[in-house]
Parts: C-alpha cells; structure tokens; sequence
C-alpha cells in the first residue's frame, strides 16, 4: 500500500518546511515549534518585502509621462493597484513582526479571547491568527450581525 506523502503548501513551501510532525510527549509551543513557525514567518516577511522591492522598482522603471491621457489614465489606475496591495502587504508585514514578538515573549500560539491552543495546523494556515477556530467564528457570526 502506497503512503500518503504530504506536499507544503502554501506559505509552508515558501519557507521551504513540511507540515510540523509533533513528537511523543511533545508540549504546545516548545522550542521545535516555536522555531518552526519562526521560519515560516520569516521566509514569509522576506517575500513580501521582495514584493515592495519590486514594486518601488518597476514604478520607477515604468513612470512615464505619457501624451495621451488615456494612457496616462491607465498607468495611473495601474500604479494606485499596486500600491493598495502594497499597503496591505505592509500592515501584514508589521502584524508579521507582531506574531514573531510574541514568539519571542512566549505568547504565541494561543486564543486572545478565550486563552487555549489555537493549534498547529490552524497556524500553519495562518500563522499570525490570534483567535482560535471557535472564538473566530463567533466574531465573524457577531460581525454579520452587526453588519446585517
């Protein structure tokens, strides 16, 4: 019988790791976990900074000052794109330190509402996640309420 191999995915190939394997008798968020996460995110942080990089690059490579204003147009809604998704790529960036600090405080990887293990794998999908899997779905219910 064939095993069943698993592929990163995701952020977990960017850092080039495999899904963390927990060892016998193993505590939550002991150093070979802490260390795991630590490189997803670094990786993580660096590809994002490569983005505004390139970015900042390719505006300066790009700018021109076109004749026609359609094209001037076209440029300019291009450029403003990029920067919104920069930005937001620059709040994830600092929410990314953010999560790295707590790692270093020995803060990580549990609900800030509730306080239990938000748990491996939800961190390995999404390693800044601050709230667990039930705590999120609640604000996400009192969200649409509020919204509703």
């Amino acid at each position: 019988m064939p095993t069943k191999k698993h592929k990163p995915l995701g952020i977990l190939a960017l850092a080039g790791v495999a899904p963390y394997q927990e060892k016998a008798g193993e505590e939550y968020m002991e150093a070979p976990q802490k260390e795991h996460f630590k490189k997803i995110l670094d990786a993580w942080r660096a590809q994002l900074r490569e983005e505004v990089d390139r970015t900042v690059s390719h505006m300066q490579d790009e700018a021109a000052n076109f004749p026609d204003p359609v094209d001037r147009a076209a440029q300019e809604e291009e450029f403003s794109l990029e920067l919104r998704t920069r930005d937001r790529e620059r709040k994830l960036i600092k929410k990314i330190e953010k999560t790295l600090q707590l790692i270093e405080d020995d803060d990580f990887g549990f609900c800030n509402s509730c306080g239990i293990e938000i748990g491996i794998r939800r961190l390995e999908a999404r390693p800044t996640a601050d709230l667990c899997i039930e705590c999120k779905t609640l604000a996400e219910i009192k969200e649409r309420q509020m919204a509703g």
